[in-house]
């Protein structure tokens, strides 16, 4: 009973990790810098641009910080 048990858990936790890996968005944006202004951001993101850090960026407002978030 205690093997049955143990291959049971073993089966249902990588179902469960293997359904949450699944479920992660193919492109996901990751956070590249926080800043206090909105030109601070543009120009870094940019120039990730131009280094090939990445293709694409977005500077988001975050009103409950206070802060310019640059996610690329």
């Amino acid at each position: 009973m205690r093997k049955l048990r143990a291959v049971l858990v073993s089966a249902v936790m990588v179902a469960g990790v293997s359904l949450t890996i699944g479920a992660a968005p193919a492109h996901a944006e990751r956070l590249a810098g926080v800043f206090r202004d909105h030109s601070e951001c543009e120009r870094i993101g940019a120039y990730g641009i131009t280094q090939g850090w990445w293709d694409d960026y977005s500077c988001q407002w975050e009103g409950r910080y206070r802060y310019y978030f640059l996610y690329a």
